[in-house]
């Protein structure tokens, strides 16, 4: 979608005539097909929901707004939606296929994980700091809109989700909570760039691949995979010494062979390390 121009007044044309943009098809008969002039209109509006929506705040955008970004009448809007948020769905479907292409173009030429990641990132950041209006549309505004609209951002946040579980379940094929982490590795990232779009910071986002990047390969794959579960100790009262030898405590904890308060001789001190609890 190309960015629409501001309609202006013409210098040295008929009295009243608007300046056309390069984008906006001549007036009166001029031989072009209905279909063109009608996807040619429709484009001119989606970008102008854009240019509006980050401008001014989907709150605040009204049909006004967006007709005299695109330079269509009222009655040429309402031919192609019904009303604003018919509009910034649209608008926000075709960002969100921009922005995947974009990324998965990248992300599938390279042949290993730690490439594509790389790639997928920084290309899916890099995106979004080229074109700011877009992201602040895409990333913040979006949470404005309504039910319809957080169902698609949802959605997208899924598709990353499932690209990022396929990577770590190949570097790591026996992690065992693969789906989870990846929802929050996404979840993280999308915090951090919705942060930097909201303080009008965009342009540090493609700065930040790397260290994103690290948030992903920070998994111990020791730390993950199942564990044998140790021996229980050969009595609920024996310990291990600094030295590592074991020795016999005392059940009473004191020397007095009398129970501590409030447990009777047949309470057993129990371990609370045992069967594998820390």
């Amino acid at each position: 979608m190309g960015q629409p121009d501001k309609p202006g007044r013409g210098r040295g044309g008929r009295a009243g005539e608007a300046r056309r943009a390069p984008h906006q098809l001549p007036s009166g008969r001029h031989g072009l097909l209905p279909s063109f002039v009608a996807a040619n209109q429709r484009e001119r509006i989606l970008s102008a929901v854009a240019q509006a929506a980050a401008e001014l705040g989907y709150a605040e955008m009204s049909v006004e707004a967006i007709t005299a970004r695109a330079g269509v009448s009222r009655r040429t809007f309402y031919e192609h939606f019904k009303n604003k948020e018919d509009a910034f769905l649209a608008t926000y479907d075709a960002l969100l296929h921009q922005l995947v292409t974009h990324t998965q173009r990248a992300y599938l030429k390279e042949t290993t994980v730690m490439k594509r990641l790389r790639a997928g990132i920084g290309a899916y950041l890099q995106f979004l700091a080229n074109e700011p209006e877009f992201a602040r549309t895409c990333i913040v505004e979006v949470l404005a809109v309504g039910p319809r609209a957080l169902a698609r951002r949802n959605q997208a946040m899924q598709l990353f989700t499932e690209i990022i579980e396929d990577n770590i379940r190949e570097l790591i094929p026996d992690f065992p909570r693969a789906a989870i982490t990846a929802e929050t590795i996404v979840g993280g990232i999308h915090e951090v760039v919705f942060n930097r779009i909201l303080a009008n910071r965009t342009d540090e986002l493609p700065g930040l691949a790397d260290d994103l990047l690290t948030t992903i390969l920070m998994l111990d794959r020791d730390a993950y995979l199942p564990q044998t579960t140790p021996d229980p100790p050969r009595h609920p009262a024996v310990a291990a010494t600094p030295g590592g030898h074991r020795q016999t405590k005392r059940a009473s904890g004191s020397g007095s062979g009398q129970p501590p308060s409030g447990l009777k001789d047949t309470d057993p001190l129990e371990d609370p390390r045992v069967d594998g609890q820390d």
